[in-house]
């Protein structure tokens, strides 16, 4: 059986900080149904504004003509592949570290947008790659190494898939995406430690970008938005886990929020969990 820890329970000492108090599924159950809506409205208007300047606004390219316009997509999904994966690290080395059951579950929630964003990452660069290197697909470091990052999230959802037993779906994914962080460095500088087909970085920290500022704040408009569609998406999903595995937990909020039965049981079976799930 689980043993929580205090962090997972409601009742932890009044000297805990606010924030911390929604390392509690079921405080954080609200919570997250309050902010979708706001993320959600966000991500629809970055996406809106950013496709507009990149497709419309931004300016033909010299070298590469309107087909450079798939990197407002290509860009800012890859950067979002890896940014979701080293957060679903950071989340396991928390639940394996502070026993957390929230954190085992936002790392569940967010394999599938993470798996997307790197399919997209795939699908937008072999677009990309036809027209500029005359094929769809080069066994380049930095493409082998985002396949391989596919093969890490979908290898994780696997393995939570793989068994009924939640508590050893948690703890093995987590050591799986600890030891795949590995794999996030070697995509970022695979250009710069090969010699790859793959062209270097349009922005980093260090120099100038190296291409016109409308077309640097279309790609960061549309980071923005698939950055909000990320948040707004892996709290619903999360919702629904915390529907599932804790359903008596969300009758019980239920019952607060709607002023529900004095009586009303404090389960529940999967199956009527399964309906509260968004």
């Amino acid at each position: 059986m689980h043993n929580p820890s205090t962090f997972d329970s409601p009742h932890a000492a009044p000297a805990r900080s606010t924030w911390l108090r929604f390392a509690s599924p079921a405080l954080f159950y609200p919570l997250a149904g309050r902010m979708i809506p706001f993320l959600g409205a966000g991500a629809a208007l970055f996406a809106a504004v950013g496709l507009y300047t990149g497709l419309v606004v931004a300016p033909v390219d010299s070298q590469q003509g309107e087909v450079y316009r798939i990197l407002f997509i290509h860009v800012a999904a890859a950067w979002m592949s890896m940014f979701l994966y080293l957060v679903m690290a950071g989340y396991a080395a928390l639940g394996l570290i502070f026993n957390t059951r929230l954190s085992f579950m936002m790392m569940r929630a967010l394999a599938p947008t993470g798996a997307i964003f790197t399919f997209l990452t795939l699908w937008t660069g072999a677009l990309w790659g036809k027209p500029t290197w005359g094929t769809w697909w080069v066994w380049d470091a930095r493409l082998t190494s985002e396949l391989i990052l596919l093969f890490l999230y979908l290898g994780f959802m696997a393995l939570q898939a793989a068994t009924d037993d939640t508590q050893r779906a948690d703890r093995g994914g987590a050591i799986l995406l600890l030891a795949g962080v590995v794999n996030v460095p070697i995509i970022y500088f695979s250009v710069q430690w090969w010699s790859t087909l793959h062209q270097g970085a349009s922005i980093n920290l260090t120099t100038a970008p190296s291409m016109a500022r409308i077309m640097v704040t279309a790609m960061l408009l549309m980071v923005a938005a698939f950055w909000l569609y990320s948040a707004a998406v892996a709290l619903a999903r999360v919702r629904g886990i915390i529907a599932e595995r804790e359903p008596g937990a969300v009758q019980k909020i239920g019952g607060q929020i709607g002023g529900g039965q004095p009586g009303a049981p404090a389960g529940g079976s999967r199956r009527g969990a399964r309906t509260e799930a968004p």
